[in-house]
């Protein structure tokens, strides 16, 4: 191929969605010149069709009409879409950086938390000159405010409120204090980039929370050194689209949100099954008759999905697993499927009731017929900060939290005190040929006992 054609057959990057068209049509038109205009009617010698179009493919990643391959793979669906998917082996990553603005979340419900939090803010604050972020209500807390280290942290915070304030490019790091509640909790206040964060377990379970609370300082000294590894912990970005905006009635713009673990559509409180038609890349491919449906991330996999009988999935995985909840059918087992697509679930024409969705256990609202959920894997990750490194993280909070493959030891096998006796004493009644019979054996066997 000439270079001129070359230029053209790869234009700089589209500023937008129109501008993309024009190109894609204009590289079409080009594909056409060189290869000539498909025609369904036309036959090659064996006698099947053969279209002289090259179109792109369909990869495993994602349906996508413009890719690259490599150690980082990239989707593109537009211009204003681009996800990157990278392999396990790059997902370990050495975190540098200056960080100066830091954002602290604790679950205030847990009061065991309020002292060491103090704690941990003071240090950062203080020892390590940064500027803190803290939610409102933390100050507002008596074990807080009663620490003795409370005075001279007063003037040094910064305070926020969910939904009001936006902590977007704001923030360069992230400590949570408690449980995985509040590690989903700190992703939810970021709908866009969301800085490293550093989960200390002080919760329940702790499955999202490697770091242990008793050397904290080592641990967020070496962490700000540089000293510490990333997973990339991806997100699924939902868009509910309303029956009026559909049919652009309704010029409110569609909620849109980011969910950690999983975004959950059920019945509700109605008493009839759940009927719940689930479309991928447009296509329909099944229907849900049961209590519901969970789209999960691969972190979600280890929540609410393996409860419901889903695989568990490592969370350097690109994928997104759907898991159905109580289906009345034997054969519904859960799925997986590439990262890239876009799920379209929505209330069957013939269901009985109306559906109920919440994200990450939040912001549950009604799913009525002719409004649709819209999922597809966000290009906006978690980077979770490792204690170890991505795989013995994983395992140990298999291993501590959910117990996996534990189970008591089988015992082995005693070998026999007459299979260890010396080959010269072995008694004759071993030395047995083909010719014996059970007679003859009997009766030697009465030889030897005179």
């Amino acid at each position: 191929m000439a270079s001129g054609s070359g230029e053209n057959m790869f234009p700089e990057k589209a500023t937008d969605r129109a501008e993309e068209i024009a190109q894609f049509l204009h590289r079409m038109k080009i594909k056409q010149e060189q290869n000539g205009v498909c025609d369904q009617n036309s036959t090659s010698e064996n006698g099947h069709h053969q279209c002289p179009i090259i179109w792109r493919t369909r990869s495993l990643n994602a349906p996508s009409p413009i890719q690259q391959f490599g150690p980082c793979g990239r989707i593109m669906r537009n211009s204003a879409m681009v996800m990157d998917i990278i392999s396990t082996s790059t997902h370990f990553q050495p975190l540098f950086g200056v960080f100066f603005r830091a954002l602290y979340i604790s679950n205030v419900a847990n009061t065991t938390v309020g002292h060491p939090g103090v704690t941990v803010v003071y240090k950062i604050s203080v020892d390590k000159r940064m500027v803190v972020f803290v939610e409102a209500q933390v100050l507002e807390d008596p074990l807080v405010i009663n620490h003795t280290c409370f005075p001279v942290l007063k003037d040094k915070l910064m305070s926020f409120r969910e939904g009001q304030d936006d902590l977007t490019d704001k923030i360069d790091f992230i400590i949570c204090l408690g449980g995985d509640g509040t590690l989903l909790y700190a992703s939810s206040l970021f709908q866009q980039s969301v800085p490293p964060v550093m989960a200390f377990h002080l919760g329940s379970l702790g499955f999202l929370t490697p770091f242990k609370f008793d050397s904290f300082q080592d641990q967020v000294t070496n962490v700000l050194e540089g000293h510490a590894a990333l997973t990339l912990r991806s997100r699924l970005r939902c868009i509910i689209i309303r029956k009026d905006q559909e049919i652009g009635k309704n010029t409110k713009p569609p909620t849109n949100l980011l969910v950690l673990n999983e975004v959950v559509i059920d019945r509700g409180p109605s008493p009839y099954l759940s009927n719940i038609d689930l479309y991928l890349d447009g296509k329909r491919i099944t229907s849900v008759q049961g209590d519901g449906l969970i789209v999960s991330t691969p972190t979600g996999s280890t929540a609410y999905a393996v409860a419901a009988g889903a695989s568990m999935i490592h969370p350097s995985v690109p994928a997104i697993m759907v898991t159905p909840i109580c289906p009345h059918s034997l054969s519904f087992r859960p799925i997986v499927v590439p990262a890239g697509v876009e799920l379209k679930i929505a209330v069957s024409r013939d269901s009985r009731n109306t559906a109920w969705v919440s994200f990450d256990g939040r912001k549950r609202q009604e799913l009525k017929h002719g409004d649709s959920l819209r999922v597809t894997t966000s290009i906006y990750p978690v980077p979770s900060i490792c204690a170890e490194d991505q795989i013995a993280d994983w395992f140990a909070s298999l291993d501590e939290c959910l117990r996996w493959n534990d189970r008591k030891r089988q015992k082995h096998f005693d070998e026999p005190e007459e299979l260890l006796t010396p080959p010269d004493q072995t008694p004759e009644l071993t030395h047995s040929s083909s010719d014996d019979t059970l007679d003859s054996l009997s009766e030697r066997n009465d030889g030897c006992d005179n």
